[in-house]
């Protein structure tokens, strides 16, 4: 299992920063790995919603993952589950209100399933680096 944590500032109010989060169609603006997002159950943002993601592979080889919203509790907590015959990823996004706006805190975890779950060890360093960039953008559009 891979596991990133992030806190990024915003100016944001946490109502803004969370309704701009809990749309997970806004992810392809901050997130250079992702190819595009698609929404195939409910309208923008909330439980129950499910949106298929396509992140960028190596080699030209995209991959589909289709997410749940199991949790939306605005506007501070927020639970996403992400998965295909490869991955699974279980994404929380927590808003924490500050004085000058708030934080967003990005926890996700990302593990290989079935047979290549003997390969979980090597994801950390990749998904590390994935999270990495992704922070930049998010610290942009949330700035």
């Amino acid at each position: 299992m891979a596991h990133y944590v992030a806190t990024v500032p915003s100016t944001k109010t946490a109502e803004d920063a969370f309704a701009y989060m809990s749309d997970l169609r806004n992810f392809a603006e901050w997130d250079r790995g992702i190819k595009k997002v698609e929404q195939v159950k409910g309208e923008g943002a909330g439980l129950g919603t499910i949106f298929d993601i396509t992140v960028r592979g190596r080699g030209g080889k995209d991959s589909v993952l289709r997410y749940e919203t199991l949790e939306c509790d605005a506007p501070t907590n927020m639970l996403v589950k992400g998965k295909n015959s490869q991955f699974t990823s279980v994404d929380r996004i927590t808003i924490v209100p500050t004085a000058t706006g708030c934080d967003v805190i990005y926890d996700a975890e990302l593990t290989f399933n079935w047979y290549l779950s003997p390969m979980n060890f090597v994801l950390n360093k990749v998904f590390n680096k994935v999270g990495d960039a992704a922070i930049i953008g998010l610290r942009k559009v949330l700035a």
